[in-house]
């Protein structure tokens, strides 16, 4: 069997197991999902889902953002097609996958599979760190179980705002890390420009996102919501889903995910209810994630981006 036949098949056997994943996830939570939808109206579920829908786009928008800084201009298309698709590898045991299947796609574009590799990481570690310091609110919630502290952990986003502020530092460790695995250095390094972008678009991800939980989790509180509610919501989500990015045997953090939104919630609504919220939430993500990769794959499918040999 040639390289090509192997890297081939290869790759079905990962979308197949992809695939298998998702349908789990989902599967996984409809039954939960089902018993609570009734106290949901369809306009906040509509309203909900457009807030995950614009914080899945502004992901992609983030990771084009530093591929274009780094020498790869695509445009919003053959982007969507190259970045929806790799991130169905999140819904595998692992956090590399999707990086791995976005530089195997790009490459059909002519993007080196290094630079598509460092872009990946790059926006996986800014979605991270934005993502903590979105959720330091909430780590006093997770920890104090009540509001107080919130000042004290605010300190804690000195750090990640140094590394996220400058450009020189992280174009350090993409060096070294390019030189530990005995690979070429990029051509370009991030410029400063790019980086406040970036993270200007992924803090713009988490707001989206908090507002996603946030009115689901009114709508499933009722009347005389907690005064602490809106802000569990808004930083909750950042916090729960950063956390479970470092939990990287768990597919897309399931379970880790919902566990700790749920602990975040509960601070300020019954635990029965905030289970309801991270069970609809993963539901609803899941459900955008899947759509986003179908119109990705269709793109890269009819652009044969997805089924013949890569550029060398």
């Amino acid at each position: 069997m040639t390289r090509h036949r192997i890297l081939t098949a290869l790759r079905v056997g990962i979308a197949l197991v992809t695939l298998a994943a998702v349908v789990y996830a989902v599967a996984r939570n409809w039954a939960d999902v089902s018993v609570h939808l009734s106290k949901v109206s369809w306009k906040t579920f509509a309203a909900s889902g457009l807030a995950a829908v614009a914080g899945t786009w502004l992901t992609m928008i983030g990771w084009k953002t530093l591929l274009r800084d780094l020498g790869s201009d695509l445009h919003l298309a053959p982007a969507s097609g190259v970045y929806f698709v790799g991130q169905l590898g999140k819904y595998l045991p692992g956090s590399l996958w999707s990086v791995l299947v976005q530089a195997d796609i790009a490459s059909h574009l002519k993007v080196p599979r290094r630079r598509t590799a460092v872009t990946g990481l790059l926006a996986l570690g800014l979605a991270l760190l934005t993502g903590l310091l979105v959720g330091l609110p909430a780590a006093s919630f997770l920890l104090t179980r009540e509001s107080s502290g919130f000042d004290w952990w605010l300190l804690l986003g000195i750090p990640i705002l140094v590394v996220l502020c400058v450009p020189r530092l992280l174009n350090a460790i993409i060096d070294r890390m390019l030189r530990t695995m005995r690979r070429e250095p990029l051509e370009q390094g991030l410029s400063t420009g790019a980086v406040i972008r970036a993270v200007v678009v992924f803090l713009l991800v988490w707001v989206c996102f908090g507002v996603h939980t946030l009115l689901l989790a009114r709508a499933v509180a009722g009347e005389g919501m907690h005064p602490d509610l809106t802000v569990a919501s808004m930083t909750g989500y950042a916090l729960s889903v950063s956390l479970g990015m470092l939990t990287i045997v768990l597919p897309a953090g399931l379970g880790a995910r919902e566990g700790l939104l749920t602990l975040i919630l509960s601070t300020a609504m019954p635990t029965p209810a905030a289970a309801a919220v991270a069970i609809m939430s993963r539901f609803l993500v899941t459900i955008v994630d899947v759509l986003a990769a179908l119109g990705g794959w269709l793109y890269a499918r009819s652009h044969h981006l997805v089924s013949e040999r890569r550029a060398d």
